[in-house]
């Protein structure tokens, strides 16, 4: 969304700006005998300011063809990593970008937190409020989970139907336990009923945690992996909680 408003704004700089070259193209036409009285009046000079006006409007539509072209471009590519339900990212955007976050990383010898959190029964709330308060809740969890991460670079994907995962990259096994903690907390402030729920009167998500870095000897694949075991854990264990397991070997 942000980048869109950005390049919106670059469009009307453009506009603007070719709609100022256009007038000085004009003024210096219009000066160009300064010793003739009226002599734009003339065939030829009329001539000579009709083609100024339409080679700056030509300019114009080729700078604003180029800025819709490129604002496009980046409309559809954004859309192609995007959830669209919840507008966070989405699977294909993690399964094209974990491994390169990871080597990033490595490079300046950091560490990599990652989270996958599942909302507690959700098939439960589905089957008793309907799809249609089921797209509304995977929403309002979404949003919870994106604004309860701080840094630029932590970011939110829809994993699955009712998974996210949680990207923070150099955030330590502290760090974690912080986090994980406080996305617990907020997404149970935020009342969602869930008459269906084994845990709680409202929504609740379980966690799967894990750390890790040094070597980064893992890939992408390694970090979801123990994720997931540690989602599964924390389900065993009676959900609306969050299991942390350090990464092998680390």
């Amino acid at each position: 969304m942000e980048n869109t408003k950005k390049i919106s704004v670059k469009a009307i700089i453009s506009f603007f700006a070719s709609l100022v070259l256009c007038a000085v193209v004009i003024s210096l036409i219009i000066a160009y005998k300064p010793g003739s009285e009226k002599w734009y009046t003339s065939p030829g000079d009329l001539t000579l300011i009709i083609m100024g006006i339409l080679a700056c409007l030509f300019f114009s539509m080729v700078v604003q063809n180029r800025s819709a072209m490129k604002q496009m471009k980046e409309y559809f590519d954004n859309m192609a990593i995007t959830d669209t339900l919840t507008c966070v990212y989405n699977r294909r955007y993690i399964d094209e970008n974990i491994n390169v976050l990871i080597k990033s990383i490595s490079r300046s010898h950091g560490l990599l937190t990652l989270m996958i959190a599942e909302i507690d029964y959700f098939k439960n709330y589905n089957e008793t409020y309907g799809f249609k308060k089921g797209d509304n809740c995977l929403k309002i969890v979404a949003n919870i989970l994106s604004q309860s991460i701080k840094r630029d670079n932590d970011f939110v994907a829809r994993y699955g139907a009712k998974e996210f995962m949680i990207v923070l990259p150099n955030t330590d096994e502290k760090g974690a336990h912080i986090i994980a903690d406080r996305l617990l907390k907020n997404v149970r402030e935020c009342g969602i009923p869930h008459e269906k729920s084994d845990v709680s009167d409202s929504i609740t998500i379980s966690i799967g945690v894990t750390t890790g870095g040094k070597d980064f000897s893992h890939n992408g694949d390694d970090y979801i992996s123990t994720a997931k075991e540690a989602l599964q854990t924390s389900a065993k264990d009676g959900h609306n909680r969050y299991t942390f397991l350090k990464m092998e070997n680390e």
